[in-house]
């Protein structure tokens, strides 16, 4: 093993969509933009228990990731490319952490431990999400976290395994609440069904084992326990009732209001993983997968367990599976090695090309283009088609070779969607230019609202001292805050442009626009900022 065929290739990919991300697109509302005001109102406040959103206190997600958005702000001072590095950096950290589990499931078997991460990174909505700043990818890497501790606790590392399981469900909890315990749990539990395929079951028999499972999991909630309490304490009733059962059943009940049939994930997990469901290979070497072997059964009880888990749980979304997609790195690198030396790129690189070709076919075609995809989108189509167009004439590489391949051909897919997609979504979704004028404002003494309900999206980007009002000119209460300051400004949303009564401000928004109005103007025409015309 050398460091640069372990570190440097999944690295240099990384970067390389990471710079794409971070210099082509803006922080995306509703969801990073709340997470930057959350992080910015615990720095502005010096209060680093309870975390607050427009001045109200934060229940939705536990503090751990606005916790490290603060560390880095304490060492850099505030800025947004840290917060936006911050989730990368986890994501980064699991492709290593995937080839290091992937060396202590098959210690004899280095190709695998090479082409894990490599797969990992290669999906593309992996590739695609690692540059968000959310959750996920820092729950994926408490995950892993936990399940090195297993694999260790069973190979012979005893309390140090329990140890390292206790701490990814801690710092698991304190990322996303109860939910590492869906991804971990199962696996500890399931060890007469994988652990005899990894060497012999631990001298200290079953009870001892279980006792330590349990030990790692009170060990792990009194680690979590050790913010909520205090954070409940100081919040007050309502904020401990939420973070208490808001993030863990209560949060299960609700989602069946917004849910999505047991099948979907069923549905959607082909499409995320690509290239890799192309590719025929990969396959063929699962066809030959040894299926009790003791790695793979350790795999599938992580998969399966959580994937049934979160099949049945009606509210879903995407990045829910995102910690499981280690679990299918290691199936596919493992079975890559049963293929024979060497291994063709054919398929998935035609595949590419036929998909980038049809897209600068319509770009060049489509006659009602945003101005700003006009001159940008069909060059950089044709680079991707070109990409895969160049798979067809590689030699057969042997499986690690393979793999670094297809990563980097989803890295430069993802790269050219941020090329192609970078204009339009700084039009439609870059708010820093309204927050820096709303800080501007708030600076000046004049009183800002907010019309309708208000996620914080310009509370971090417009670096504002104060909570902005959330008004409905229906209501009298709102109504007499318009009176009380006639000289105060009012962000609303339309869907077409206006000119009179002319705004203080307005900018495109999503389909529609972003509008600031004088309050003396909503006085005058009562109605005016929720006009939907």
């Amino acid at each position: 093993m050398t460091l640069s065929r372990t570190w440097w290739t999944p690295l240099g990919l990384w970067l390389v969509v990471m710079a794409a991300g971070l210099a082509l697109r803006p922080p995306l509302p509703v969801d990073e933009t709340r997470y930057l005001a959350v992080a910015w109102e615990m720095w502005r406040d010096g209060n680093f228990l309870v975390p607050h959103l427009n001045g109200e206190a934060y229940s939705d997600k536990p503090p751990l990731l606005f916790w490290l958005i603060n560390l880095g702000w304490g060492i850099f001072g505030v800025n947004e490319w840290w917060p936006r590095m911050v989730a990368p950096l986890f994501g980064l950290g699991s492709l290593f952490l995937t080839g290091t589990l992937a060396r202590r499931l098959w210690p004899e078997s280095e190709e695998t431990a090479l082409a894990a991460p490599l797969i990992l990174f290669g999906g593309v909505f992996w590739a695609l999400y690692t540059t968000l700043t959310m959750f996920d990818m820092i729950l994926t890497f408490f995950t892993l976290t936990g399940l090195l501790g297993v694999v260790s606790a069973w190979r012979g590392g005893g309390l140090s395994g329990f140890a390292l399981l206790a701490a990814g469900i801690g710092l698991g909890v304190l990322t996303k609440g109860p939910a590492i315990l869906v991804h971990v749990l199962p696996v500890a539990l399931l060890a007469p069904w994988w652990g005899p395929g990894l060497g012999p079951a631990p001298a200290w028999g079953w009870g001892r084992w279980y006792g330590g499972v349990l030990a790692a999991l009170l060990s792990g909630a009194a680690l979590a326990l050790a913010w909520a309490v205090p954070a409940a304490l100081a919040g007050g009733e309502a904020y401990a009732q939420a973070i208490f059962w808001g993030q863990s059943a209560g949060r299960m009940v609700e989602s069946f209001a917004h849910g999505r049939p047991w099948w979907w994930y069923a549905a959607m997990l082909p499409p995320m993983i690509l290239p890799w469901t192309v590719w025929p290979p990969l396959w063929r070497g699962l066809a030959g997968l040894p299926w009790s072997d003791g790695g793979v059964r350790f795999c599938l009880g992580w998969f399966a367990a959580a994937f049934a888990v979160f099949s049945l749980i009606s509210g879903k979304q995407p990045h829910y599976l995102l910690p499981l997609f280690p679990a299918l790195a290691l199936i596919a690198a493992h079975a890559l090695p049963g293929q024979g030396r060497r291994l063709d790129l054919r398929v998935p690189g035609l595949a590419a090309a036929t998909a980038w070709a049809a897209a600068f076919v319509y770009l060049e075609a489509a006659g009602n283009l945003p101005r700003v995809l006009d001159w940008a989108a069909p060059p950089w189509a044709l680079m991707a088609a070109a990409a895969g167009l160049a798979c067809l004439f590689l030699p057969r590489l042997r499986p690690a070779a393979s793999a670094a391949a297809l990563a980097g051909l989803s890295a430069v897919m993802v790269t050219a969607l941020h090329l192609i997609l970078g204009p339009s979504l700084g039009a439609a979704y870059d708010l820093r230019p309204l927050a820096a004028r709303l800080g501007a404002w708030e600076r000046d003494g004049v009183p800002l609202a907010h019309f309708g309900k208000y996620h914080g999206q310009y509370q971090f980007l417009g670096r504002l001292e104060k909570p902005m009002a959330v008004i409905g000119v229906r209501d009298p209460d709102e109504r007499a805050w318009l009176e009380r300051h006639p000289g105060g400004k009012v962000v609303s949303y339309r869907k077409t442009p206006v000119s009179s009564p002319k705004p203080a401000y307005i900018q495109p928004f999503r389909s529609g626009y972003v509008v600031v109005w004088d309050a003396a103007a909503i006085i005058a025409s009562p109605g005016l900022a929720d006009r939907e015309s």
